[in-house]
């Protein structure tokens, strides 16, 4: 039984494109019905398309990835599947940007060791960079937070019709539902406003 290509293509998030990978894929001649693509994030192993091509993966069957991080977010877990692919599942992968890796040649002991060291520093160097860039973000968004720039949705601006709302809902004229009705608000943001009244009248008389 001849072995089948298949091919790889993730995105970390719905909004990405995955044109450059497809394209390389249909560059390479991988079956369209043979690419699983996933959008979803690289956190863990839990994604849809790559646990149904586990599935379809038989021995001597090639699998082809563009970048050796499609197969993780971190060195860790890049090793972990690459060991299960290439020794569990005893397919073979080739990684169209990096043409070292690819485990149909060098099959004798040197040629399997300069691939197993190329994977690595590749696996280091590619979770290296995943923290680098997550360092970034985090330094940018405490820059702009130092700025005064405020994340998320906007908060919506207590109505001057919420006191009196709120002095009835304190005499058990009216729930707090009937309250955030009125004020057209959901029930959870009128609760919050009598939160952090009450949290402001505690500091002043303390």
């Amino acid at each position: 039984m001849p072995k089948k290509v298949y091919g790889y293509v993730r995105v970390s998030a719905k909004d990405q494109k995955e044109d450059r990978q497809m394209a390389a894929m249909q560059e390479y001649s991988v079956p369209k019905q043979n690419i699983c693509m996933d959008k979803v994030s690289g956190k863990d192993f839990n994604r849809p398309a790559y646990q149904r091509l586990l599935r379809r993966l038989k021995r001597g069957d090639l699998l082809v990835i563009q970048s050796i991080d499609r197969l993780g977010r971190n060195y860790e877990e890049i090793m972990e599947q690459w060991r299960l692919l290439t020794k569990e599942k005893g397919i073979d992968i080739l990684v169209l940007d990096m043409p070292l890796l690819d485990t149909r040649q060098g099959k004798d002991l040197l040629g399997t060791f300069i691939s197993d060291l190329v994977l690595q520093l590749l696996s280091f160097v590619a979770d290296n960079e995943r923290r680098q860039i997550k360092q970034r973000q985090r330094e940018g968004i405490d820059a702009a937070k130092l700025r005064g720039v405020t994340f998320g949705r906007p908060r919506k601006v207590m109505p001057d019709e919420f006191y009196r709302l709120e002095e009835m809902w304190y005499r058990g004229w009216l729930s707090s539902r009937e309250a955030a009705e009125q004020l057209e608000v959901s029930y959870q943001t009128f609760l919050r406003w009598v939160r952090s009244r009450q949290l402001l009248f505690a500091t002043r008389e303390s």
